[in-house]
């Protein structure tokens, strides 16, 4: 370690401690904490996370930067430190643009927003959630105008925050390609809507056993519980302390088996990926993964995984020993049919492959709407009704299952999106290469996820952003990103499912 990096070290520990706790009180405020304490939860939220700017917003720090910039000072750095460095500097630029106070009162404000949303939400109660979104977006588009330069995009800036490399202009080429090749795939398939029955999913379904198979299956795919823990949330999510304390929720329905299910898988790729960080970037700035990247992992265990029929060959008994009276009759081949039915539906997080990213197409036109100022967050609701009644065919009967349904806008997260949608390409992207160097399916028959979860960890978790996804992908499979695979891999999964 240079003498120049040791010093910034401390710097780097307070920040670190002070983000800690800003995690566990927002993993808290999610999961066992009252109802009534979240304002007086967000000034604490709020005066921590003026701390948290402060450790690494000064003089001392961008004096240290500014040196080990310089190329004698890179060349004692090894590798994870230049890669800490440049995070950092990111980081700085990124939060030295917005005034202190401002960042203070949005970080308070957006620790109260969660709750008013869910509450919203569950009242079906657009009208007391819109003026929260409203002041979120102003925040957001108020920073974001801090930080730009001359003539630059303000939602491209966010959107680049979450996957670098990723703006409107490969965006648009990514879902055109989608729409042309996608869209007349879900008219296909919605004409054969009756081939697939899953009606028996729909039954009672006692949520302490749903509970109980979901711990087994999250162990099962990789989640270490000497690691990590799982708790209830109204959305389920996935946080971290650092590599050895990764936290994820899930939430039940009685009426619906597989929901529940796919969740903890999903949220397990999370964390698994968390838990592959190498020591030396864990509670450092290079441990912040890209979001396409995340998404990937969650996406590739939940469904490239997850629905995969050789995953459920060891483990279906398992399954039908809990619900013997509701699975008893149920095959396996009918099974595995019924969690991959497509389907145009309303709720992204219940949704199909194949329809998944016409759910994050809606979003993302809806975001570059209210940036480009062509809606406002009064037209939101109609709005989403349109967009679902264009390109699913269906159209929400409330807000609830409308535009209140994902919790994004509420934590301030526009931009985030998409990430969803590249994810789910890489994981296409990572299977096929996958495919060519390994018995894949033969693994899963044999219940031996470890050569997979192994595969994932060296080339891709032990990096955190250490590296950039795409050259991670160049470095694991050859190529750059190339959504080409996911259409592939929708196009021959359905056509061989439905029989097109």
């Amino acid at each position: 370690m240079s003498k120049l990096f040791n010093e910034l070290m401390p710097y780097l520990e307070k920040s670190m401690a002070i983000d800690t706790a800003l995690t566990l009180l927002s993993w808290d405020t999610e999961t066992l904490a009252p109802q009534d304490a979240a304002d007086y939860t967000a000034k604490v939220v709020g005066l921590l996370s003026g701390e948290s700017f402060s450790s690494i917003v000064n003089d001392d720090v961008k004096k240290l930067l500014k040196e080990l910039e310089k190329e004698k000072a890179q060349k004692e750095l090894s590798e994870n430190e230049k890669a800490i460095v440049r995070n950092l500097i990111r980081k700085m630029q990124q939060m030295e643009a917005i005034p202190k106070e401002d960042y203070q009162a949005y970080s308070e404000f957006a620790a109260k927003a969660q709750g008013i949303w869910a509450r919203a939400k569950r009242a079906d109660r657009y009208e007391d959630f819109a003026p929260v979104l409203e002041k979120m977006l102003d925040y957001q588009k108020k920073f974001a105008a801090c930080r730009a330069k001359k003539g630059e995009d303000l939602y491209n800036l966010l959107l680049n925050d979450y996957e670098e490399g990723f703006t409107k202009k490969e965006l648009d080429i990514f879902f055109s390609k989608i729409k042309e090749s996608i869209i007349p795939l879900v008219k296909q398939v919605a004409a054969k809507s009756n081939a697939i029955d899953r009606s028996f999913l729909y039954g009672h379904y006692d949520i302490e056993k749903q509970k109980e198979f979901c711990r087994y299956i999250a162990g099962y795919v990789g989640f270490d519980f000497n690691r990590g823990v799982i708790a209830e949330s109204e959305h389920p999510f996935t946080t971290n302390l650092h590599n050895h304390d990764v936290r994820i929720t899930n939430h039940f329905h009685e009426d619906n088996l597989d929901s529940a299910i796919f969740s903890v898988i999903h949220e397990s790729g999370h964390a698994i990926y968390e838990m592959g960080v190498s020591d030396e970037l864990t509670q450092t700035p290079a441990c912040n993964i890209s979001m396409g990247m995340h998404e990937s992992q969650s996406r590739f265990f939940e469904n490239i995984i997850g629905r995969n029929h050789a995953f459920w060959e060891p483990i279906y008994k398992k399954l039908v020993s809990y619900f013997p009276e509701q699975l008893s009759d149920i095959s396996l081949e009918t099974f595995v049919h019924a969690i991959n039915k497509a389907e145009p539906s309303l709720i992204r997080t219940e949704s199909d492959e194949l329809t998944y990213s016409l759910h994050i197409l809606i979003r993302y036109e809806i975001e570059c709407a209210l940036f480009s100022g062509k809606a406002t967050v009064k037209d939101l609701p109609e709005l989403w009704k349109q967009k679902y009644k264009e390109y699913l065919g269906v159209t929400p009967k409330n807000d609830t299952e409308g535009v209140l349904q994902d919790v994004h806008w509420a934590m301030g997260s526009f931009g985030y999106f998409p990430s969803y949608a590249i994810g789910s390409a890489i994981a296409a992207q990572l299977y096929y290469y996958m495919k060519e160097h390994m018995p894949f399916e033969d693994y899963l028959k044999e219940g031996n996820l470890t050569v997979i979860r192994d595969f994932l960890r060296d080339h891709i978790h032990k990096y955190g952003s250490a590296k950039p996804t795409m050259e991670l992908l160049k470095a694991t499979t050859g190529e750059e990103f190339n959504a080409e695979y996911y259409i592939r891999y929708l196009t021959e999964k359905y056509t061989k499912l439905y029989d097109l």
